[in-house]
């Protein structure tokens, strides 16, 4: 149980990591001042729930490694984040579009991981959902606008929507040890948020009259280890302090 819950932590705190670490990179890029700041404290706040993550996930494993250890020292196999949190920003309608396809996700996932047996992961769920709504929110309000907006703007969330769609399926696969933790009460059932998922996807794709994607193929292999080529060069950045320096302290 001890390996299955240690690897159940790094499913969950991964792609946050991942997700926070690309939204960093906008940091003094975004269209505005406002969206700027929003987008940066949305990778803070994603940043302090990992934090929270690691830190229970290196005292599972009871040996010398740190929060930092696991965060920033593992090989790029060894991370298993979904295939869709390390997509890259294409444009600022490509980096809403992924992050409001993750945030539906992520809040419908703790309100679940608020009711696990293990305190701990509860605690963290209870503390990160206020963050997450705000950021469900702030990703769908982006949707909208962007989807009901101009002619080009309009193109540039449905082209986005359409490019990651074949990611989302991902996010409702289990691996043995998110089944392991189910069976303990400690985990999520993501198979059972499916169906709410896209039902609430869809909602704001109409709104924001925009299509829905019919295509029935997705990608997967993130939480096997098997990512795409984005991540190798998303770590060399987030890992270089670490290796560089070794030992210095988030």
């Amino acid at each position: 149980m001890k390996q299955n819950l240690y690897n159940y932590i790094l499913g969950i705190a991964d792609n946050s990591l991942i997700l926070g670490q690309r939204l960093g990179e906008l940091t003094g890029h975004g269209p505005s001042l406002e969206t700027d700041i929003a987008c940066t404290n949305i990778s803070l706040d994603l940043f302090g729930q990992v934090r929270s993550y690691f830190q229970y996930a290196a005292k599972i494993a009871g040996d010398d490694r740190t929060e930092d250890d696991i965060a920033m020292l593992r090989k790029e196999r060894e991370y298993v984040n979904v295939l869709l949190v390390e997509q890259p920003n294409t444009n600022f309608a490509y980096t809403m579009a992924r992050q409001f396809l993750f945030d539906v996700y992520h809040l419908l996932f703790l309100q679940e991981l608020e009711k696990s047996k293990d305190l701990t992961l509860s605690a963290i769920a209870t503390k990160s959902i206020k963050e997450v709504s705000y950021h469900e929110r702030f990703s769908g309000d982006w949707i909208k606008r962007l989807g009901d907006g101009t002619e080009e703007s309009k193109t540039k969330m449905q082209d986005a929507i359409d490019g990651l769609w074949t990611y989302t399926d991902e996010l409702f696969h289990q691996t043995e040890a998110d089944k392991a933790m189910v069976a303990e009460g400690i985990g999520v059932d993501v198979t059972k948020l499916k169906e709410t998922y896209y039902k609430k996807v869809n909602e704001i794709l109409e709104e924001a009259t925009l299509e829905i994607p019919e295509s029935k193929w997705f990608q997967k292999g993130g939480k096997e280890g098997v990512h795409t080529e984005h991540l190798g060069y998303l770590l060399a950045e987030l890992q270089y302090m670490q290796r560089a320096y070794p030992n210095m302290e988030w």
